[in-house]
């Protein structure tokens, strides 16, 4: 896949970071301090599993500290190893800094296949690598707080909640340790599908702008537009759904491991993915074409392509043959650096990762502040706000009883207006502010710098300058 020429993913964010830092004036010093990471910790533990201890590697890095407690996933993956935590490690931080959440950056991983264990196993294995890093303040709801990555969820975020609980049996804060936990163990509404929804607002504040609509050489709304989706996990299946079902895009092809579905018509998302948890794969799907090939697909014709699931998708080896002009990165890293100054050369529009896939750390940051203020949100508000707007509908409801005026309300208005904020609603709010707000710091400088000319640039100039304004803040 990748050639003698193709950048690691570790080198892929330093060039881009360089590639800013290049644009800015930053003391060599302060653009050093942003640029390494702070600390990487690596454990090697034993579980005795089937009869036999059985040795695993982890991995928790700290890129930085300018704010606490430090934020990012912890995966479970073969291909983990410590560069590529170390890159993703940075990635946090820039990706906290661009939607102003008041966390550094921090990553973590277990190198394990989760599918050769089973639950009990597996949770076995998790607790025991919790234990590591909570007995080393690596887990800590003021310093250092993990959250779901490829190959974990709620699942797993529940039992490292549940170990570090043992471990600090009077910490009054103790279910921050961690986010994206299930609701009924002290998770929030809309987490699951946070970063696929914050996928769908990012393109919505896209389609926002004639001027960004023009550059990417599109028109229109997002209506109708032709979508291939790399990947249906979480992300993948959440941004296919939400795109498809409520903003009219139709997705032409889904790529999985085992290869890629084809349809012009478009694919029915919730059908794939159904398909996908009983057959393991999208072959023997009997609708549209399929193909073995998958990676070829992501050359396929399109309006907006979105790689949802591994790094390095898009490289030198294949970043000339893509054909769409809008790429929304919901996995991180999945261009090189290498494919980026191709596509960009091409007159390709990326939005990049660090933004792209910030919806999950953004309602992580929700989930994280639910945690510590223990109330829901709208819990307080939410009949008061009912209670006002209900006698401005009883105002309305008088007028409307009078025939002389001619005038009613509309079917549906007082049942929709009355309804008041619950968390899922003030979650969705948030996020789409959140991702409404990230992005116009972005476009500014795009549009706004003769020396910037994608979005990738922009958007880490901006984190970069929010990191470097906070260490200046703290005397460095």
């Amino acid at each position: 896949m990748a050639t003698a020429k193709e950048p690691s993913f570790r080198e892929s964010v330093d060039l881009m970071f360089n590639r800013a830092v290049a644009l800015m004036d930053l003391p060599p010093g302060l653009e050093e301090k942003i640029r390494v990471c702070n600390a990487t910790y690596t454990v090697r533990f034993g579980v005795r599993l089937r009869g036999q201890i059985h040795t695993f590697t982890g991995y928790r890095s700290v890129h930085s500290e300018h704010m606490e407690p430090v934020k990012g996933g912890i995966r479970f993956a073969m291909s983990v190893n410590q560069d590529e935590v170390e890159a993703l490690a940075a990635l946090m931080t820039y990706k906290c800094a661009l939607v102003e959440a008041p966390f550094g950056g921090s990553k973590g991983g277990l190198r394990i296949d989760p599918r050769e264990w089973d639950e009990n196993e597996l949770e076995r294995i998790t607790r025991r690598f919790a234990y590591e890093l909570i007995k080393r303040d690596l887990i800590n709801p003021s310093q250092n707080v993990p959250a779901p990555d490829m190959g974990t969820g709620e699942r797993e975020m529940a039992w490292i909640a549940d170990q570090y609980k043992r471990m600090n049996t009077t910490d009054i804060n103790s279910r921050a340790c961690v986010t994206g936990k299930p609701v009924n163990a002290g998770g929030i509404q809309g987490r699951t599908e946070a970063t696929g929804r914050g996928v769908q607002y990012a393109l919505q504040e896209f389609f926002r702008h004639p001027e960004d609509i023009k550059a990417a050489g599109l028109s229109g709304t997002l209506d109708g537009k032709k979508v291939i989706i790399q990947g249906l996990g979480n992300v993948g299946y959440h941004a296919a759904k939400f795109l498809s079902e409520e903003d009219g895009c139709k997705i032409t092809a889904i790529i999985e491991r085992d290869g890629a579905l084809i349809s012009d018509t478009g694919l029915d998302v919730e059908a794939v993915r159904n398909w996908i948890a009983k057959h393991d794969g999208v072959n023997g799907y009997p609708e549209g074409k399929y193909i073995k090939e998958g990676a070829k697909a992501l050359e396929l014709e399109c309006d907006i392509l979105i790689p949802a699931a591994m790094e390095g998708v898009i490289n030198i080896s294949n970043a000339a043959n893509v054909k769409a002009p809008l790429i929304i990165e919901a996995a991180n890293g999945p261009i090189t650096a290498g494919a980026d100054e191709i596509l960009r050369e091409k007159g390709c529009v990326i939005i990049p990762d660090m933004y792209a896939n910030a919806g999950g750390v953004t309602v992580s940051y929700f989930e994280w502040v639910k945690n510590l203020s223990h109330i829901r949100f709208g819990r307080m508000g939410r009949r008061q706000e009912e209670s006002r707007h209900q006698l401005l509908v009883d105002e309305l409801e008088q007028l409307s009883a009078d025939k002389e005026l001619g005038w009613t309300l509309t079917p549906g208005f007082k049942q929709k207006y009355l309804r008041g904020a619950g968390e899922l609603e003030l979650v969705r709010s948030g996020l789409d502010d959140t991702m409404r707000a990230a992005y116009q710091s972005m476009r500014e400088v795009w549009h706004g710098r003769e020396d910037t000319h994608d979005l990738r640039t922009a958007a880490y100039l901006v984190s970069i300058g929010k990191v470097a304004a906070s260490y200046r803040a703290l005397g460095l």
